[in-house]
């Protein structure tokens, strides 16, 4: 798939010539950009299980609620968007954008309450998964279907042997994976309308308003703990702000295609921090069912060029 297929189209979302995404891009000269790439996947992981170590002392909502806070209170200082000039059509694409973008990251952390990270991450692959080969007229791209279909049929809880496993979870991580093709596909339409990061920005404080209903009610006092604060401000710094930019430099020194198959490793990324951060070991069918999802994903990504 291609970097549009991840994440939207890299221009409307790139930095300024000044401030932090300029001193990052100057930081990043020295790292090639495949190692960005991974860097990026790397931080988007390990705040994930971050996150899921969280689900000890909040509940989901509550995790949600305090990553996209923290994120937004960044992203918003960043960009400062403004609603001067935005038309009715445009606040209503953003808007749009920003629920999309609050119920992913909510399916996709109850999802992660339910199944190892590595599997969660797989199943909502599918979205990015399924948008690159909707855009491709390619016989061969049905293979391609039919391997990521036969890795979620490998992780389904069909017996005792799947433990850990529930169609709860499953379920979960498909809405957040019809919700990542949703965000690929407003994301172009948010990029047309706002200028620079303000999209993106817009985006998540709608997430916020969103979500904090459920994630203040689930989280009550807990969350005004210091230290679960600063766990969410981290959170928030290596799920969205910290990869976002690492990406869109990596897109400006990369073609895109490469930049889609080296994203295609990140399920396999999840599982290995999985194991790593969270001691989730996984068996030989789920490792299968995730190689079956990477291979997928990287044939897509080649066969779509």
């Amino acid at each position: 798939m291609t970097a549009e297929a991840l994440h939207g189209p890299a221009e409307p979302y790139r930095p300024g010539p000044t401030g932090p995404g300029a001193l990052l891009r100057a930081a990043a000269d020295a790292i090639p950009p495949s190692g960005l790439v991974l860097l990026a996947i790397l931080s988007v992981q390990v705040g994930a299980g971050f996150a899921k170590d969280l689900f000890a002392q909040l509940p989901p909502s509550a995790v949600v609620f305090l990553r996209i806070a923290m994120g937004a209170l960044i992203m918003g200082v960043i960009a400062r968007p403004r609603l001067k000039g935005l038309t009715r059509a445009d606040l209503g694409v953003g808007v749009a954008f920003g629920v999309t973008l609050g119920v992913m990251n909510l399916s996709f952390y109850e999802a992660l309450a339910r199944l190892p990270m590595g599997i969660a991450v797989a199943i909502e692959f599918l979205g990015p998964l399924g948008v690159a080969v909707a855009a491709s007229r390619r016989r061969l791209d049905l293979l391609w279907v039919v391997l990521a279909g036969s890795g979620v049929v490998l992780l389904a809880p069909w017996g005792t042997a799947a433990s850990g496993i529930s169609w709860a979870g499953i379920g979960f991580a498909l809405v957040a994976a019809a919700c990542w093709a949703g965000y690929i596909l407003l994301s172009a339409a948010v990029g047309r309308r706002f200028p620079g990061t303000t999209g993106l920005a817009f985006a998540m404080i709608v997430s916020v308003v969103l979500i904090a209903p459920v994630g203040i009610g689930s989280g009550g006092a807990d969350l005004l703990q210091p230290e679960l604060l600063l766990i969410g401000l981290g959170v928030g710094l290596l799920s969205s702000v910290i990869p976002y930019s690492i990406e869109l430099e990596a897109l400006r020194r990369m073609p895109k295609r490469v930049f889609g198959i080296l994203m295609s490793l990140e399920p396999a990324v999840a599982a290995m921090v999985g194991l790593l951060v969270l001691g989730e070991v996984l068996q030989v069918r789920e490792w299968a069912a995730i190689g079956c999802v990477v291979v997928a994903s990287v044939g897509a990504t080649r066969s779509g060029g």
